[in-house]
């Protein structure tokens, strides 16, 4: 007996049809919600890029190294935009942090944009007595008097470079400059940096020998920190001083990614909201006036991370 199939076949058409409606106008309402959750971010933006635990060359050239995969990501976006900077946030070379690693290892790599570089030390390159490999290396571009610690601006932002190395009682007179350096500040966005991470869900944990500068810092309605030394991406919910959800508190995000290695995490921290150690890679900011973007540039595609905030 020979069946019809054309009815069948129509109505196959139409609930394809139906079912594609569907889920076409799922999509459209999720982007519209997406979108609508989007802060409404002012101006044009200075992008920054950054990253920490960056140039390794012990086990390879510099031209294979991860540096030089990570530096190729910022060369990429520093063509495009002649205002762009870079932040370091600590450990740019390994093992010690000498002179001998930052020419060889470093200037092949991320010293391509050094003029364009605004560094920050760690722990790494204080296994050189003063850190003096460091700071020969980049000179006035560390700060004055070789402290490790200093300020700037950049557009409507005001951003500030910690050194998280010191003892008593240098970190105390860091501590008194943070405190007068944000009184007289007028931004109405600040942004801080530096090695170790008061929060962290990596191998090291938290750095309870940052609570002081943290603690000043949200104090003063600071908006965002990075940091490194984990090496690790993470991206923490915005916190008060004491570390407890803060919707008006500071965001720490820990780009431990530069290209020296990777390492595993311990058990991920309440306010942790996205973690990965599978890729180096470093985060692009873009400063805006009243906020900011940021997203996470992986060197060979895969995990990702971007979303936006604005400044308190």
């Amino acid at each position: 007996m020979k069946h019809d199939n054309s009815a069948c076949r129509t109505r196959l058409y139409f609930s394809a049809i139906f079912a594609l409606g569907i889920a076409l106008a799922g999509c459209s309402s999720e982007q519209a919600s997406h979108l609508a959750g989007r802060p409404n971010l002012v101006g044009k933006g200075i992008e920054v890029y950054t990253a920490g635990d960056i140039a390794d060359c012990r086990k390879t050239g510099p031209e294979q190294s991860g540096a030089a995969k990570t530096a190729a990501l910022i060369l990429g976006g520093l063509a495009h935009d002649k205002d762009a900077v870079v932040l370091t946030l600590g450990d740019n070379t390994y093992p010690i942090g000498e002179v001998k690693e930052f020419n060889e290892c470093y200037e092949p790599t991320w010293g391509k944009f050094k003029s364009r570089t605004y560094p920050a030390p760690g722990n790494h390159e204080y296994n050189l007595p003063k850190a003096m490999g460091y700071y020969d290396y980049f000179g006035a571009g560390a700060g004055p008097d070789r402290r490790g610690y200093y300020s700037f601006n950049l557009g409507k932002w005001h951003v500030v470079s910690i050194n998280s190395n010191l003892k008593e009682p240098e970190n105390q007179s860091q501590l008194e400059w943070l405190k007068n350096d944000l009184d007289t500040n007028k931004s109405r966005c600040t942004l801080a940096y530096w090695h170790h991470p008061r929060y962290s869900s990596g191998g090291h944990g938290d750095n309870d020998r940052m609570a002081g500068i943290w603690n000043v810092l949200a104090s003063a309605h600071a908006d965002l920190v990075l940091s490194g030394h984990d090496h690790n991406y993470e991206r923490f919910a915005p916190q008060d001083g004491n570390g407890a959800p803060d919707e008006k508190g500071m965001r720490q995000i820990i780009v431990g990614t530069g290209g020296a290695y990777l390492t595993p995490f311990r058990l991920r921290k309440s306010n942790s909201e996205v973690a990965d150690n599978s890729t180096f890679g470093v985060l692009k900011l873009t400063l805006k006036d009243n906020g900011y973007e940021w997203e996470f540039l992986p060197i060979e595609g895969g995990f990702t991370d971007r979303g936006a905030a604005l400044c308190h």
